[in-house]
């Protein structure tokens, strides 16, 4: 595995002005164009290169040219190509972390490599709150940054959730906290570097997934690993207490969540499921650490802590607003950080009560005659569409399907064939074409399920739905949009899948 030089090519923020910067990826997505903003503002001569044509791009380019304040004169776009004297000629590349480093000959040019994780990390003198994991990461630093503001800090949220760090810098400080959620490339372009110390880091539940650029579980897991390698004993490193999936799990045996707090310096904290005996669960398990879920005699569910030094477990979540189980988790994780931070007990109940969710996470945005619409674009795993489609506490009608990008589509499909027990069968299944789609036919068909599709766009979908929804009476019926898989090709990235979803309901109901 490729492991960069310790420390930054940049001393000072001063060491900029007048550099050759080349970045790599203008993209749409914001962190191209965030780090072309930082470097001119810096007084740097940018390159913006990216294998996008200049119509592909439009939406950033427009952004940036109509910036009164950026000296335009120092940028260069070279788009719909990479010119190799770019990166010869480069005091420094900024890379785009969905670009492999290794076997790129523009790469192999460089003089030196950063991203923009990496130049914010080494500059900035934050607190930071790190969170990587396959399920539930975005949904995570959303609930926590939303907590540590409504708790009085002053906290930032970046990374994989779309928005560069590089935007807000020059604003943090020692009592600013940042959460940020880190993918597995963003955290392989930290390898070696010593940047990343994180006050607390969470690795949230460990699935299959980029398998079709990591081709195995072992190299994926090992650059989730780099989120606690530099911590040390006066940090917190937040784990799964669960078991893995059957086959996902390490190769010497046991579970990732053990593997991991076996392995870290921090202090380890586990968050563990609904437990039937909370003093038999604790008796089980002496030295546990974290959180917990537990359900009264009504069937509601709390959300418990116990920290090292406490003497009795103190209720920290109670209600929270947004839809699924699977959400509970990741919004008991981010109290486990408030808590952490100094936050009361009661206090974080009240907090994570009000959390609103987030865009393209189970997100509900439209309701027509009864029926509630719900976007969960930004599922691109298997097991978080099986999830979506149990999430309501009723059948729901369920809209998956998309691009393969090398994962098994057991999970869902032993969800929707009732092979794991599913609680709610989905009132009815509408399949939108592409690979993952493709791999997932064989399994409904040989159990005879039903369904829609596949249909080649979203208003094809859209519309057939509309005409079932017609002759059948509902009363507060869901449905969801849950893909399960990625969103090449169709569309630009999981964001454009969400938006384009929402504007197509609108417009058909």
């Amino acid at each position: 595995m490729f492991s960069y030089k310790k420390g930054c090519v940049f001393n000072t923020l001063n060491d900029i002005k007048g550099k050759n910067i080349t970045v790599m990826g203008l993209g749409l997505n914001g962190g191209g164009e965030a780090c072309v903003r930082f470097f001119l503002k810096h007084g740097a001569n940018v390159i913006a290169t990216d294998m996008k044509t200049e119509e592909q791009l439009k939406p950033t380019i427009e952004r940036l040219q109509a910036d009164k304040e950026l000296d335009i004169s120092h940028l260069t776009y070279r788009l719909g190509e990479h010119r190799i004297e770019d990166f010869e000629n480069a005091d420094c590349v900024i890379k785009n972390p969905g670009v492999k480093i290794e076997g790129n000959k523009y790469l192999a040019a460089a003089k030196a490599i950063e991203t923009d994780i990496s130049i914010f990390l080494h500059f900035t003198k934050a607190p930071i709150i790190a969170v990587t994991g396959s399920k539930g990461k975005s949904s995570t630093v959303s609930a926590t940054w939303y907590g540590l503001n409504k708790a009085g800090f002053t906290a930032f949220l970046g990374g994989n959730i779309t928005v560069s760090p590089l935007t807000f810098l020059e604003k943090t400080t020692e009592n600013t906290p940042v959460v940020l959620e880190l993918s597995s490339w963003q955290l392989a372009d930290l390898r070696g570097r010593g940047s990343l110390k994180p006050k607390i880091s969470i690795i949230t539940k460990i699935v299959p997934d980029h398998q079709n650029w990591y081709h195995a579980m072992e190299p994926y897991v090992a650059d989730k690993r780099l989120i606690y390698s530099d911590q040390t004993c006066e940090d917190y490193s937040i784990f799964d207490f669960e078991g893995d999936e059957p086959g996902t799990g390490p190769e010497c045996g046991g579970t990732w969540g053990n593997f991991f707090a076996n392995e870290t310096k921090a202090q380890v904290l586990r968050y563990a499921n609904v437990v039937s005996d909370e003093k038999d669960f604790l008796s089980k398990n002496p030295g546990f650490h974290g959180v917990f879920q537990t359900k009264d005699s009504s069937g509601n569910t709390f959300g418990k802590i116990l920290l090292p030094g406490m003497r009795e477990p103190e209720i920290i979540m109670q209600k929270l607003s947004v839809p699924g189980e699977h959400m509970k988790i990741n919004a008991l994780n981010a109290a486990m950080v408030l808590r952490l931070m100094g936050v009361e007990a009661e206090k974080c109940a009240e907090i994570i009560e009000s959390w609103p969710g987030i865009d393209h996470r189970l997100q509900f945005f439209h309701e027509k005659d009864g029926v509630k619409f719900y976007n969960d674009s930004c599922a691109t795993v298997p097991e978080a569409a099986a999830a979506a489609s149990q999430s309501f506490e009723k059948p729901v009608y369920l809209l998956t399907g998309g691009t393969d990008k090398g994962l098994s589509l057991e999970p869902l499909a032993d969800t929707l064939t009732g092979k794991t027990n599913a609680k709610y069968p989905v009132k009815s299944l509408y399949l939108l074409g592409g690979t993952a789609t493709d791999k997932l036919l064989p399994s409904l068909n040989e159990a005879k399920i039903q369904y829609k599709g596949p249909f080649n766009s979203l208003n094809e979908m859209l519309t057939e739905l509309k005409n079932e929804l017609a002759q059948t009476q509902h009363k507060e019926d869901v449905v969801v949009f849950s893909p399960g898989a990625t969103s090449f090709g169709m569309f630009t990235n999981e964001f454009d899948r969400g938006n384009k979803y929402m504007n197509a309901v609108k417009e058909i109901f």
